[in-house]
This record gives C-alpha cells, sequence and structure tokens, in this order.
C-alpha cells in the first residue's frame, strides 16, 4: 500500500511539475493598418467618394458612391430603399463593418439625393436600375471574388432582380427587409397590420389617398405614429436617428410615389404587381434573407424565400421592424456579418 502510495505522490508530483500550457492566443482581428490603406487607391483625394457616369436611354448621368475601408475579398455594395430615398439610413453600419474588416460602398442610385435627379418618367423603371447597378459594379471593380450585394427594401428588390440576370458577378447576396411579392406584401398590411390601427385613423388616411392630397402635412401627422412609428422604425418619431431623418427628408417623390405609391402602408405605383417568388430558386448564390417581427414585410414569407433560394439563409429580427438595422441592431449586425464571414470562409453550402 504504501509503494502504492508514493508512486501516486510521484506521479502527482510529475503531473505538477509539467510546464503549463500556454494560453492560448486571442483570436486576433481585422488589421487596421490594412484596413485603411488607401495605397494605390484613385479615391483618396475625396475620401472614397467617386462619382460614376451611367448611361441610359436618357442620355448620361452621375451616380455618387463612397467607399469606406479595404478588403480585396469582402466588397458590400449598399442598395438603398425607397425608391427614391439615399444612402444615409446605412450609416449605422459604421458602428459595425469597420471593426470586422469589411469594406462597404455607401451609394445614391439615380434620382436620389446626391446623384443626378432627372425629370425623366421613363428612367423610373426596374430594368433600367439593374443595368445602372451593373454599370455600378463595373466602375468600381466589384466581381465574383469579392462582390457582395445588400438590397434593404426596395433596395432588396432592385438585389432579386440584379441577381436574376448578373449573379455570375456575385460572391453573396442580402436581401433585407423585403419580400419577394408585392401583392403579398400588400395583403400582408390589408389582413394584419391595418387592422390593428384605429379605424377612425384608417379612414382619415384613406380619404386623403382617394383626393391624392399627398403634401397634406395630416398625411404624414396620421402615418407617422399609427404606422410608422410600429412597423417602419419602433421608436418614438422624435427620437429617430439623423441618418433615417435625413434619409427621409431627401425622399424624391417623383420616383417614389410612381413607382411605390404614396406611403408604406400599400403599393399602387408600377412595382404594385411585381412578383419574383417562383424565380428564387434561379438564384444560385448564398443569399441572406433578413425579417423582422414588427416589419412591413411578412416575416414569415421573409423565412420561406430563404428555402425557396437555393443557397439561402434566414435571419430573424425579433425586435425589429422595417429598418431592423436600428430597433434590433445587435441580432442586424451579428446575422449580417456571420453570413458574410461564412460566405468568405465557404461554410455556406
Amino acid at each position: 500500500m504504501k509503494a502504492i502510495a508514493c508512486c501516486a505522490l510521484v506521479l502527482t508530483f510529475a503531473a505538477c511539475a509539467q510546464p503549463a500550457a500556454p494560453p492560448a492566443e486571442p483570436a486576433r482581428g481585422p488589421d487596421p493598418a490594412a484596413y485603411f490603406d488607401t495605397t494605390g487607391r484613385d479615391d483618396v483625394l475625396s475620401g472614397g467618394v467617386r462619382v460614376i457616369p451611367i448611361t441610359t436611354p436618357s442620355g448620361t448621368f452621375k451616380v455618387w458612391t463612397k467607399r469606406v475601408g479595404n478588403n480585396p475579398r469582402i466588397k458590400v455594395l449598399l442598395l438603398h430603399g425607397g425608391p427614391g430615398a439615399t444612402h444615409e439610413y446605412f450609416e449605422a453600419f459604421d458602428s459595425y463593418l469597420p471593426k470586422e474588416g469589411i469594406e462597404y460602398y455607401y451609394y445614391d442610385q439615380l434620382g436620389s439625393a446626391f446623384s443626378d435627379q432627372p425629370k425623366d418618367p421613363s428612367l423610373w423603371d426596374v430594368p433600367r436600375f439593374v443595368e445602372e447597378v451593373e454599370q455600378v459594379r463595373q466602375a468600381l471593380g466589384l466581381d465574383v471574388s469579392n462582390f457582395y450585394l445588400l438590397g434593404h427594401s426596395w433596395g432588396g428588390i432592385l438585389a432579386m432582380e440584379y441577381a436574376l440576370k448578373y449573379q455570375h458577378n456575385l460572391k453573396g447576396l442580402v436581401i433585407s427587409n423585403m419580400m419577394s411579392s408585392m401583392p403579398a406584401y400588400v395583403d400582408y398590411a390589408e389582413k394584419v397590420l391595418i387592422p390593428g390601427m384605429d379605424p377612425k385613423v384608417v379612414a382619415e388616411i384613406r380619404e386623403i389617398e382617394t383626393r391624392k392630397d399627398y403634401e397634406n402635412p395630416r398625411y404624414m401627422e396620421l402615418l407617422m405614429p399609427n404606422y410608422y412609428a410600429f412597423h417602419i422604425l419602433r421608436m418614438p418619431p422624435e427620437q429617430w436617428p439623423d441618418p433615417v431623418n435625413r434619409a427621409f427628408a431627401r425622399l424624391n417623390k417623383d420616383v417614389y410615389i410612381p413607382m411605390q405609391g404614396p406611403s408604406e402602408m400599400s403599393a399602387s405605383g408600377r412595382l404594385e404587381k411585381w412578383d419574383r417568388t417562383i424565380d428564387l430558386g434561379k438564384i444560385k448564390v448564398p443569399t441572406l434573407a433578413i425579417g423582422a417581427q414588427h416589419d412591413t414585410m411578412d416575416p414569415k414569407h421573409m423565412e420561406k424565400m430563404a428555402t425557396l433560394l437555393a443557397k439561402g439563409r434566414y435571419l430573424f429580427c425579433p425586435n425589429g421592424s422595417h429598418m431592423a438595422m436600428y430597433d434590433d441592431q445587435k441580432t442586424y449586425f451579428e446575422g449580417l456579418v456571420r453570413f458574410i464571414k461564412d460566405v468568405d470562409q465557404g461554410r455556406v453550402p
């Protein structure tokens, strides 16, 4: 017994005498020096801004873009909503993407604030916008080795349409807060969202719309607290972040109303019958669909979209609305960054 005890003590001492394993090195984040390196860039003088000429059937116009960061493998082009809104409400991305080493591009589509705003209704056409995105891609030098396209709201429509024609240029696609069917979007509003409103408020909104009196201040006075503050951005309107307010203030109604209609409560413009649900399976690139519980877009529809896409993934924001990048920010950006990095590392089938 003593021998056994001695052996045990020797073994214990030997184990204790072993040098401790070196502590694991902390995971390394992106190299800030490389991320902010502007060597060889032709946009250094302007801080990343490039104004790109766009050829259209009505002539050549210019659109505004701005690059943030540097990553040869991950470059995200942001397509804003509206139509006719601006890149400004994407400024929340500044709080999340740089620290992850993700290069991204702000971009005002033709007709939006920082870009040319021609008074030509024939330009507000989905196929023409698709060709605009392709010209922007070429000018920025984005390709299948690095090009991620993120479209939010109307930008999601544009992103889907671009992918259906030009997916050979894409590394990854993000459809943020946009259903694949405008009729389904309208049906969801009519059957689920609007019945939850005060009937008197709805009646007054409808009366204003019947008169096409959209410039009447009373119109937004009704929409903002009764619909937008519940389903567009779930914050009291007086607390809406500055980038959102600026984007709304610059909304070009000459683009928005002909394509969308007068408000987010429905759709009555050129997009009214747009529906690509049956075509989602044709999109073969890794795609993230982002939905939110309180969105104007049906989150169940968004979840279904992910199953119809060839390589789809769904991100659900339980506290979010249409602008979940603000009212469910942590969920939104953690899921977005995870998807982008998974695609980059080949972890998306």
